[in-house]
Order: C-alpha cells, then structure tokens, then sequence
C-alpha cells in the first residue's frame, strides 16, 4: 500500500431546475489544512473546479477532471441548519434536513471500519445499487485510488444557487449524474459525513 492522503469533512451535492449542479466539498482536516472546494458542472456539460489557492487546485485537478479551473477565495458558512458557500460566480445557500434511513445506518458502522480501505472495496457493489451512480473506491489517475468512507447522511430541505448573478431555480435532483470523477454524487441533494482516502504511489 501506498501513501494515504486523509481527507475529513462532508460533500454536499445538488442540482437546480436549470440544470447547474453542485458539488461542495468542506474539509476541516486535511493534509492541505482547513479548505473548502466547489465543482460545478454546467447544463452544458462544462466542468468548472472553483478553489482557493493553487495547492488545492493542484491535488483536486490531478484527482478529477474538469474542463476549467478557477482561483480565489471559497467562503463557507454554517448557520445551525444552514449553510451558505461563495466562490467566484457561484452564490448558494441550502438548508439541510433530517438523517435519513441510510443515514442510519452509517452511522452504525463503527468508525475505524467504515474508514478503512478494505471495508470500502467490499461495499462498492452495494452501495451502487442502493444509489445508483455513487461508488466507493476507483481509480482517481496518475496511479491514484480514491475510497469514500461515508459516515452519515442527511437529506436537502431547499436551496437559493446564483449563477453569475442569475438565480437557477429550486432544488432538483443531480440529474444527469456530475461527470469530475469515477462516480457521481447521490441524485437525491444530500449532506454525506466523509472520510475520503487518496492512495498514492
């Protein structure tokens, strides 16, 4: 086994009736220190990573794909059930709901195993049939494997996304699943506790 980059934090993925969606990955521990990312896939299809200084954009840029990358300051606040993110032409605010069933579930797992690589690998098959499109563990390029180690999950209740000042509409589901990696977020909006493991060579 290789070097493993920690990731601990929660993802946040939503999609709007005009068909932005939105990927948020706030992270209060990680090898990079405290950071906060967005990727946008535009209705078009044009993948957009917004970070906030160039040794984030370097790491996320060698893990997913995205057709442009943007530099500048990424805000993200909590505000009891709600959250708020700016980042460059993106303005989004979501109110997050109640734990739902799987979410239960999750956290039953005690927490060194649902961290660790092996247990991640064995519950891939499972997890894409109970959401069709989300994996646990792939290839994340350059030799990399990336495994999500989810821990909670929560459900969206609403959400207000400016786009270059124009609003996007309500909540919609992540549909058609986002394209920056091996695998999409959950169609419904959802709120996932993670803990993601990057293997390097």
């Amino acid at each position: 086994m290789g070097v493993i980059d920690r990731f601990d934090g929660w993802i946040a993925g939503l999609g709007t009736r005009a068909g932005l969606r939105v990927v948020v990955g706030h992270w209060p521990r990680s090898p990079l220190g405290s950071f906060t990312d967005v990727m946008v896939e535009r209705p078009d299809g044009h993948r957009m990573l917004l970070a906030p200084d160039d040794r984030v954009a370097g790491f996320v840029s060698a893990t997913y794909t995205f057709d442009e990358v943007r530099l500048g300051p990424v805000d993200h606040e909590i505000r009891g059930d709600r959250r708020q993110v700016r980042a460059g032409p993106l303005e989004c605010a979501f109110g997050v709901g109640g734990r739902t069933p799987l979410g239960l579930l999750l956290r039953a797992v005690p927490r060194r195993l649902a961290t660790a690589p092996r247990w991640i690998g064995t519950i891939d098959a499972v997890a894409r049939r109970v959401l069709p499109g989300v994996r646990t563990v792939g290839s994340a390029g350059g030799g990399r494997t990336e495994y999500y180690g989810a821990l909670d999950l929560h459900r969206l209740t609403a959400a207000v996304v400016r786009w270059e000042g124009e609003d996007q509409g309500p909540l919609a589901p992540v549909h058609p699943p986002v394209r920056f990696g091996f695998g999409s977020t959950p169609t419904a909006p959802s709120l996932v506790r993670i803990t993601t493991l990057v293997e390097r060579p």
